[in-house]
């Protein structure tokens, strides 16, 4: 008997994107988009493995709701760039949460997964809504949707 254990590594066949459905209204960015980045990767699943993509399709809604700690609303800036000279522009985050709240909450997950194809595949199976609507609702099981209840993930 071999005194070492042999990985278990599943196969594309093997693997079933369940959907997630997650309440971000009143819950804190950071603490939200950690979450929401292992439900992407597939951490919490005992077939994780870090070279596949075995994750959740996540879909957010309240996104405009979400909280924010301390002056980052006022104090955080995001930075974008033009490729031109003097192209460098900034938003303040309370800004773009009123503008923008979809976007808020993509760029802090997409800060938390792998920054290559992979995190790429896994940014694409999140989905951000602003409010409580949104166009994924056969994707949800019966099931699923008595669980899905205030602050609580499906």
């Amino acid at each position: 008997m071999p005194t070492t254990q042999k990985t278990y590594t599943p196969r594309a066949g093997e693997v079933t994107h369940a959907w997630r459905l997650v309440d971000a209204e009143g819950q804190t960015l950071g603490r939200l988009a950690t979450q929401v980045a292992g439900y992407l990767r597939g951490k919490h699943l005992p077939t994780f493995a870090e070279h596949m993509d075995v994750g959740d399709f996540v879909v957010v809604v309240n996104a405009s709701r979400i909280r924010l700690t301390g002056n980052k609303a006022r104090d955080r800036l995001y930075y974008r760039h033009s490729t031109y000279p003097g192209g460098l522009k900034s938003v303040a985050l309370g800004d773009l949460l009123e503008r923008h709240p979809d976007r808020v909450i993509k760029h802090t997950v997409r800060g938390m997964l792998p920054h290559n194809a992979l995190g790429r595949k896994m940014l694409r199976k999140l989905k951000v809504y602003a409010g409580a609507d949104h166009p994924h609702q056969a994707q949800f099981r019966a099931d699923e949707k008595r669980a899905h209840t205030e602050g609580q993930t499906v």
